[in-house]
């Protein structure tokens, strides 16, 4: 059986903004230096709603979340609900970077007040690594996909994308992995179909800033390393299922808390 056999076809993807980079400079300097107001907690609240009961979405190792300082939230992609699951379970505002296709009416009058800034795929937008990297230095929160856009599939992408490396090194903020299983099935709520997903936050770790530009070998080195560590946690909670995953990492949390009790005595 072919891997999205059981999968509503998505729509074809519009790789080209015809619209010019200066177009979106106003998205951009509001993303530098605003905050998300308002509407971001209004969005959040109505998703999660929404996640918590018809997506049954549940989480595992939100401790793994630093509560201070700049964080890369880096979850593999599914689903267009995938932003809100990442951001249902922390009280932390993650920003988005998004295909500046979506930066039209209606919808950007919610994504840019949100904290949302645009990318224009195909061409190499600087515009979005030099606001990324500016939420970053102010100790923000940003979210970005390994794979760059959705899997059409259903199955995790066989490369990583270089773009969440160079920023990894360029930033040297806390990357969190993320395993984001079963949203892939999300897109088939017109056949009232809904899945359980699972939202597993990983170990956080971290690169050394890097001074000056990096290079693709290095930016494509650090995403592989990135993209292994969200497969694995995706693989264990294929294989095992949440509950076990839950368990046991409540088991190893307990057990290095058990060792630290023990160093202090």
């Amino acid at each position: 059986m072919a891997p999205d056999e059981k999968l509503v076809k998505m729509k074809d993807q519009v790789y080209k903004d015809t619209r010019p980079q200066e177009f979106f400079d106003r998205y951009h300097a509001r993303a530098r230096n605003e905050k998300p107001n308002w509407v971001y907690e209004l969005v959040r609240i109505a998703t999660s709603l929404y996640s918590y009961t018809l997506l049954r979405a549940r989480s595992i190792g939100t401790h793994n979340i630093p509560q201070s300082g700049p964080i890369i939230i880096a979850p593999n992609h599914f689903s267009f609900m995938d932003h809100f699951l990442c951001g249902a379970f922390t009280r932390r505002k993650l920003r988005f970077m998004a295909k500046s296709q979506l930066f039209a009416p209606p919808m950007v009058w919610i994504y840019s007040p949100g904290g949302v800034f645009p990318v224009r795929r195909g061409v190499r937008d600087e515009d979005a690594f030099i606001t990324a990297k500016k939420i970053l230095a102010d100790g923000g929160a940003v979210c970005m996909y390994c794979e760059g856009g959705r899997s059409r599939t259903g199955q995790l992408a066989d490369t990583a994308k270089p773009g969440i490396g160079r920023l990894a090194l360029e930033s040297g903020a806390t990357i969190v992995p993320v395993a984001i299983h079963g949203s892939a099935k999300v897109r088939n709520w017109k056949r009232l179909q809904f899945p359980k997903i699972t939202v597993q936050y990983g170990e956080p770790f971290r690169y050394e800033q890097v001074a000056g530009e990096t290079t693709r070998p290095q930016q494509q080195a650090v995403a592989d390393e990135i993209f292994t560590a969200i497969k694995e946690l995706y693989g264990r909670l294929d294989v095992e299922g949440a509950g076990a995953v839950a368990r046991t990492v409540r088991e190893e949390r307990r057990a290095r808390r058990r060792v630290r009790g023990a160093a202090h005595v």
